[in-house]
């Protein structure tokens, strides 16, 4: 019996816990969502809810490698980026690097987010709501994909940065999700690293980025 986190309660959080629980009836699905009112309609579909933000939750929470078996960030925020400057912030200052403009042509089909993130996509379409992300060709296209997104991203060379990229995986259709374990393993790496760092979570299709670096305060 498999435990699912899916951070965010809103369209996108909701229809994954939808998904996991026709494909997989009895795993244990947790829903993080800090509108009361998402909450409530949560609750009465019959999901178990913690009403609070979320990454929040997963700082407090969030002290295994093996627990839960999946997490499925459904928010507008790079989870993994928010986590890890969280639960770094005891002892070091997170600098947000804002990324350049050479870096962004290596990248496809970028565009900028608000708190100095990249959103990157092999697609320049809308893809479908139920894509299976097979490894060899585009479901929506049927060629083959131009790139294998995450292994491009663990290969970027840019100046002085360490590139680490938490790899999600399409778990059902339309429903991609990350281990604890992985993102253990990025905090492990960032907190030694003395260079600038890129951090990516990415699929094999789309990703977000941050770049930044980490100081002791000061």
């Amino acid at each position: 019996m498999k435990t699912y986190w899916i951070i965010g309660g809103g369209q996108f959080g909701l229809k994954a816990a939808q998904t996991i629980r026709t494909q997989e009836p009895t795993a244990n699905i947790l829903i993080v969502e800090k509108d009361h009112r998402i909450c409530e309609k949560i609750e009465k579909l019959g999901f178990e809810t913690e009403c609070g933000e979320g990454i929040r939750y997963l700082t407090h929470n969030l002290v295994d490698e093996d627990y839960p078996d999946w997490i499925i960030p459904a928010i507008p925020l790079h989870v993994a980026f928010e986590w890890i400057q969280s639960k770094l912030s005891k002892k070091y200052e997170t600098q947000v690097i804002s990324i350049s403009d050479e870096l962004e042509t290596q990248l496809p089909h970028p565009m900028r987010g608000n708190k100095g993130q990249l959103y990157i996509s092999n697609a320049d379409f809308i893809c479908p709501d139920d894509c299976s992300e097979p490894k060899e060709i585009c479901t929506y296209t049927g060629e083959p994909r131009p790139r294998i997104l995450n292994s491009f991203l663990e290969k970027i060379r840019y100046n002085d940065f360490r590139s680490v990229v938490v790899c999600s995986r399409q778990l059902f259709p339309g429903v991609g999700g990350y281990t604890p374990e992985v993102l253990f393993q990025a905090l492990e790496a960032i907190k030694t690293e003395h260079r600038p760092v890129l951090l990516s979570t990415a699929c094999y299709c789309h990703g977000v980025v941050h770049a930044f670096r980490i100081s002791p305060p000061s």
